[in-house]
């Protein structure tokens, strides 16, 4: 089958970088909405993080909505105008978000697309390493029953961890899930925050301050990787640019085999949820 007649969708919340996709034609994106106290705005469209940080440093807490039907319409309409047959659609969490249910429903209302929507159970990074990883699975020829494979083993064994410098966005969001409360700001406790195998936020680990941070996500992605001889690694902030880049270098020097490394930027959807100073490291076995 002709590769090009596939296409891989994602919403918003996936760290797809514009560089890594510059030229891909077969990713589409979905925007989420954000609510603000001026109107409504589409993430990654008409409003990125920084205007979500900056709004938050002025009191405002902007919201998060689904992507309207419309949009999920029009979207697919696209694809199937690009003269794509079959759909891998990547979703946001349903742990998280109901944009997974919303997608399902509409992907199986089409009969001019085979479209299969996947929960991943993840957010930003991970999904945009999910993205990546497919993206070479079908450069290298895989067909669709293959790839439907890879994305299944991908949604299992990608591992992202993150860290904030405040819980207070995601108690007032509703999101806290199972990260567990801590009263340590003032001792620069931070909580190392995983998806849980049922796509829910949960607190794995705490550390004192950015230095004993950065060896902890070493640590951890080191621990995944354990014997595993092929593996992709990545890094991920929202406001903390140099901080990920030092992160970055101490993971490559720590797993030199990897066979892709890659970069992201938090989206503007989970910004609301978590705030400025965030910063994440990620490993997807192969």
């Amino acid at each position: 089958m002709n590769q090009q007649k596939i296409a891989i969708l994602a919403d918003s919340c996936a760290d797809i970088s514009p560089e890594v996709l510059a030229g891909r034609k077969e990713v589409f994106v979905v925007p989420l909405k954000i609510l603000c106290k001026d109107g409504e705005f589409y993430d990654g469209v008409d409003i990125f993080a920084p205007d979500v940080y900056a709004r938050q440093a002025k009191g405002e807490l902007p919201r998060t909505s689904l992507p309207d039907g419309a949009t999920m319409e029009r979207t697919l309409d696209e694809i199937a105008a690009q003269g794509y047959e079959k759909v891998i659609a990547l979703m946001l969490s349903g742990g998280l978000s109901g944009t997974y249910n919303m997608m399902r429903i509409y992907g199986e209302e089409r009969k001019d697309l085979d479209v299969r929507v996947y929960d991943t159970r993840n957010g930003s990074l991970g999904i945009g390493i999910m993205v990546y990883q497919l993206l070479l699975d079908m450069d290298a020829g895989l067909g669709w029953e293959e790839l439907l494979k890879r994305a299944e083993h991908y949604i299992g064994n990608t591992f992202p961890f993150f860290s904030v410098d405040t819980l207070e966005f995601l108690q007032k969001g509703g999101r806290i899930g199972r990260v567990t409360a801590l009263a340590g700001t003032m001792l620069q406790i931070k909580p190392i925050i995983i998806f849980d195998h049922d796509g829910q936020l949960k607190s794995t680990a705490k550390v004192r301050g950015r230095r004993q941070l950065i060896d902890r996500f070493v640590e951890l992605v080191k621990q995944k990787v354990g014997s595993h001889a092929r593996y992709n690694i990545a890094v991920a902030h929202g406001g903390a640019f140099e901080a990920m880049q030092e992160l970055g270098e101490k993971l490559k020097q720590a797993l030199p085999n990897y066979i892709h490394y890659w970069e992201g930027e938090l989206d503007a959807t989970l910004s609301t949820y978590i705030g400025s100073g965030v910063l994440g490291a990620g490993v997807q076995l192969l």
